[in-house]
């Protein structure tokens, strides 16, 4: 008897406070890619709530059942100072990512792969609210670029650069061809109404109220563990002298 041939598993981590987009966005990607299994990882299978409130996600998998995924999405959230120090997630990633094909994140999902150790030394972007944690976790801060990948690693910039990179995978796993036709089902096109997507092109008010925005959808005990995580790159610092 043959054996069962295995589907290219993905798995997008999720937690309380997540932002949808970071996940929903590549999920609506991938779910066009032939011959993949998605997952909604986290600790419990069940409903929990979205950044913001209101919208609710579901995860469909547990980490525990989830041992070897081909494909690691982490994405970002206002909680996640708080997976920061998790250690049951950062655990988790640190063992999937022994075997990954791809070990991914989107927007402040960098600062939890930085956290299990993923990025140390290597090129990476983020949400531009966080690129200062990413270089004080130890890795390489590319502002600039919407997708940075070293070797099997890649990262996204802010939320919607998640469609951009799960666009850019689905072309690595299936090909050119079908990512293209993706691209075109989704009719990903985008003509924003404004430019000011990017720091380089914002003013100084709008980047002055985006902060302000950004600050305050952050919640006050997610606030109180920065100085935790400061203390622990600090010891990561001393053990491994860089």
């Amino acid at each position: 008897m043959n054996e069962k041939h295995r589907r290219f598993q993905i798995a997008i981590v999720l937690y309380p406070g997540v932002t949808a987009l970071d996940a929903v966005g590549p999920w609506e990607v991938f779910s066009r890619v032939p011959d993949t299994e998605i997952r909604f990882v986290g600790k419990e299978v069940g409903p929990l709530e979205a950044e913001g409130g209101t919208l609710r996600l579901g995860v469909t998998h547990t980490m525990a059942e989830t041992t070897s995924p081909d494909l690691v999405l982490v994405p970002g959230g206002t909680t996640t100072p708080g997976q920061m120090v998790d250690d049951e997630i950062l655990d988790w990633l640190r063992r999937v990512h022994l075997t990954t094909t791809w070990t991914t994140s989107v927007c402040t999902g960098a600062m939890i792969l930085a956290a299990a150790g993923i990025l140390k030394g290597r090129p990476a972007t983020s949400h531009w609210y966080k690129m200062g944690v990413l270089k004080i976790m130890g890795a390489r801060p590319r502002p600039d670029d919407r997708i940075v990948r070293a070797g099997k690693v890649v990262t996204a910039a802010g939320v919607s650069a998640g469609i951009d990179l799960a666009l850019w995978l689905a072309g690595e796993i299936a090909g050119r061809e079908r990512a293209e036709a993706i691209q075109l089902t989704i009719e990903y096109d985008p003509h924003p109404p404004f430019h000011a997507g990017h720091m380089s092109k914002a003013s100084r008010e709008t980047r002055e109220l985006a902060r302000e925005i950004m600050d305050e959808r952050m919640p006050a005990d997610q606030r109180r563990l920065v100085p935790k995580i400061a203390l622990r790159r600090f010891a990561d610092l001393i053990r491994t002298g860089r």
